[in-house]
């Protein structure tokens, strides 16, 4: 009973890993009639434009540039786009960049460099098409003087060391960036700008998805100097930031700014579109099916114990469904470490889970990162069910001394229930699945 409810949670994350599929997430959204390409409810007449350039960063941009190749062919003049070491496609009239990832390099930055000098040449009759993925922070990194790619590195590094959240670390960064807050949208002016998004972030924010090259950008030079301050940073960070936000340079765009008037940002794919697709497959299998949310965050291990609490209050009561009953919920949580262990957020989340829910009959519960990954590991995340804690300790393995040395990795991998998927070419962050029967 306890496999083939394992089996059925796994279809579940396969359908939502089908929907942020890159290639098929763009051709949902986009479609070619004739001379027309057709973006949502905007429509481009082909003709009209002179060349048309592709251009982007992100760890899905490989398999979504597929579909633009696939959409208009010969029609592409050209184009360069940056992406993970690894995360490829083969294409045929788009250059691919492999570069660094989480940490800039300098292939990242000779990339964005010429990204930004297309964008420079494209002119008034040109349609740019920006292809934007998870990681595209880090993959387009093209620093502002006298700001270096270690200066930036190291600004990043406090911020993060500091706590600072993402709004605020993107704040920082788009100031002492050439692309990032709008800036390529500006780069790029007078020409029609398309910009395919496939997004990571909760909430699907345009200027926090890989730091809103092409849209608006509502924060200032102020802002970021008092968010140095606030963090005790603006003596710590490198001179050149410091010069950087106090050089008087032109803001980022701000909303209503003439760069944006023939700007089109669309999203493609996003974790509510995977989280819909699983729901819909849930549904198929035969379970009253409740999305609990797609805008998860939290430490992972406290987040995991209301999930557990919820499957053993469906188990024991019947609140708030009648078994069979699937949870569903995607986002991103955290986890802070204090132990010397190896492992991810998602196999945290199954980790602290399989306590909670120990010894229960027909609860199973996953989480895994729809881009495969999970931590430094090769896995996308990990399955527990209510026999995982008996038959850890049939082999010796501690639970909660595995999940206090943050070694989940390593208590998983010898019960066979990591789960592996292998690098999936998309990014839209994570998706958990609660199984009650």
């Amino acid at each position: 009973m306890a496999a083939s409810l394992r089996r059925q949670a796994q279809r579940i994350f396969q359908a939502a890993l089908q929907a942020a599929e890159p290639a098929e997430a763009v051709l949902r959204h986009v479609r070619r009639e004739g001379d027309t390409l057709i973006a949502a409810r905007t429509r481009y007449r082909l003709s009209a434009f002179r060349n048309v350039y592709v251009i982007g960063a992100g760890k899905a941009d490989a398999r979504m540039a597929r579909a633009v190749e696939r959409l208009l062919g010969r029609r592409i003049t050209g184009g360069l786009i940056n992406v993970k070491h690894g995360h490829t496609a083969p294409l045929r009239h788009i250059e691919l960049n492999e570069c660094g990832h989480p940490v800039p390099d300098r292939q990242g930055k000779r990339g964005a460099q010429r990204i930004a000098e297309i964008a420079i040449a494209a002119g008034a009759e040109d349609l740019v098409i920006c292809l934007v993925s998870g990681g595209a922070s880090a993959l387009l990194p093209l620093p502002a003087p006298p700001v270096a790619l270690a200066h930036k590195r190291e600004t990043t590094r406090l911020l993060l060391a500091c706590g600072a959240n993402i709004h605020e670390l993107n704040c920082v960064r788009k100031h002492i960036s050439l692309l990032k807050g709008g800036q390529l949208a500006r780069l790029a002016y007078p020409a029609t700008v398309l910009t395919l998004i496939l997004s990571d972030v909760i909430g699907d924010d345009l200027d926090t998805i890989g730091s809103g090259p092409t849209a608006p950008d509502r924060t200032t030079f102020a802002e970021a100097r008092a968010i140095l301050k606030r963090y005790g940073l603006s003596g710590k960070v490198p001179p050149s930031v410091r010069d950087r936000l106090n050089s008087g340079a032109p803001d980022t765009p701000k909303p209503g700014d003439p760069v944006f008037e023939k700007v089109q940002n669309l999203i493609v794919g996003s974790n509510r579109l995977a989280v819909d697709a699983a729901a819909r497959q849930a549904r198929a299998l035969g379970f009253r099916t409740l999305v609990l949310s797609t805008s998860l965050s939290g430490e992972a291990r406290e987040v995991a114990r209301v999930h557990a609490a919820i499957a053993r209050e469906i188990r024991e009561s019947g609140h708030p469904l009648q078994p069979p009953v699937c949870l569903i919920s995607g986002g991103e949580t955290t986890v802070t470490v204090r132990g010397k262990g190896l492992g991810g957020r998602n196999q945290e989340f199954a980790l602290a889970a399989a306590l909670d829910i120990a010894g229960l009959r027909d609860v199973v519960i996953l989480s895994a990162g729809t881009d495969g990954t999970d931590g430094p590991t090769d896995a996308a995340g990990a399955i527990a069910d209510g026999t995982t804690l008996a038959r850890a300790t049939a082999l010796g393995l501690n639970a909660s001394e595995f999940l206090a040395n943050n070694d989940s990795y390593r208590f998983f991998e010898p019960l066979s229930d990591l789960i592996h998927t292998g690098p999936t070419g998309t990014n839209v962050a994570d998706i958990q699945v609660v199984l009650v029967r």
